[in-house]
């Protein structure tokens, strides 16, 4: 009876000691184990306030009614649309005051010349022909005069092709269009806004917006005043052709290759094109509605699409490198007040 109960405390002894070791482990490990729930709150917070931020609406944007006579053709009207572009306004000029002058005033003196010709030289006038071969005072004339006329009309026409061909300055805003089959889609790479596509509205929706048919669209080209545009143009089946008559520009898409076209909008409004190249079946119903407004109006369409102005994406790339730093600062300061407290 001696020799069992021996046995049975010997085996109470043993079991005792291999639980001390372990519960001197457990002691040891539960400061470490305190000090993330210490630090949780800490890396709590940034994402509290990422979901603040993705919790808070977009601001609304109100697309504007097109103004009759104002980017659009006017019944009856035989004249270019007003011009809203540097670029629009010295081609204008170009055309009203050097080329028409010079076309109606050689149409009006040839008229009058072969008018002269036909009452001076004709038979009753002229029983006997004259027998003049040439004269040098009027063949000198007729070879310098025409020379000095194109002179005059190639020194504006170069100007105006450097003009159009200048290359955007470094702060333009950088737009890419795609011609489809039978639709547009624009992209804006500087604002982080992907390609939406533009399609023709039916002849009711667009009368119920107020649109011109044929030339309202369902998505509009929205673009700044006052700032430069570069357009990056392409195709994506065939050539189709971007052109905007009031902002001088006409530009093809051709698949495969990148077209540029500068210009600065200088007034607010809607202003209508279509695609100017035959592309098919649905060629006439391809239209294109841009809206100009205020940089700060474009800043808030910017942001009902999700995307950012350049400004604002590089402050944003700033405190998101700030955050996790702050976070792990705060979160690290628990754990060395736990421990040395243990």
């Amino acid at each position: 009876m001696n020799r069992i109960t021996h046995g049975f405390m010997m085996a109470m002894a043993l079991g005792l000691s291999a639980l001390a070791p372990s519960a001197a482990m457990a002691q040891e490990a539960a400061p470490a184990a305190q000090a993330p729930a210490v630090a949780a709150p800490a890396q709590v917070a940034p994402a509290a306030a990422d979901n603040a931020a993705v919790a808070t609406p977009a601001p609304a944007f109100d697309y504007a009614k097109p103004v009759a006579g104002i980017g659009q053709p006017q019944s009856g009207e035989i004249d270019f649309q007003k011009q809203v572009t540097s670029i629009g306004h010295y081609a204008y000029w170009m055309h009203s005051y050097i080329l028409l002058p010079v076309i109606v005033a050689i149409s009006l003196l040839v008229l009058v010349l072969l008018l002269w010709v036909i009452a001076r030289y004709r038979r009753g006038a002229n029983p006997v022909a004259s027998r003049t071969s040439h004269n040098t005072a009027i063949e000198v004339a007729w070879t310098l005069i025409p020379v000095l006329i194109l002179i005059g009309v190639a020194i504006p026409s170069i100007d105006l092709l450097a003009k159009q061909f200048k290359p955007a300055p470094k702060d333009a805003l950088t737009v890419k269009v795609t011609g489809y089959q039978w639709y547009w889609g624009y992209e804006y790479p500087d604002n982080g806004i992907g390609e939406y596509v533009s399609n023709i509205l039916p002849p009711e929706k667009a009368i119920e917006r107020g649109e011109p048919v044929l030339l309202g669209a369902d998505n509009r080209l929205v673009l700044p005043v006052g700032v430069p545009i570069k357009l990056i143009i392409t195709g994506s089946d065939v050539i189709h052709s971007f052109s905007v008559p009031a902002f001088w520009i006409k530009e093809d898409a051709v698949p495969g290759r990148l077209n540029e076209k500068t210009f600065t909008i200088e007034k607010p409004g809607v202003y209508y094109g279509q695609c100017s190249e035959l592309c098919g079946a649905r060629h006439g119903f391809m239209p294109i509605a841009v809206e100009a407004v205020t940089p700060e109006r474009f800043a808030q369409w910017v942001k009902t699409q999700g995307g950012t102005m350049p400004g604002e994406a590089s402050a944003e790339a700033a405190s998101a490198a700030a955050a996790p730093a702050a976070a792990t600062s705060n979160a690290a300061e628990p754990v060395s007040t736990v421990a040395t407290t243990s």
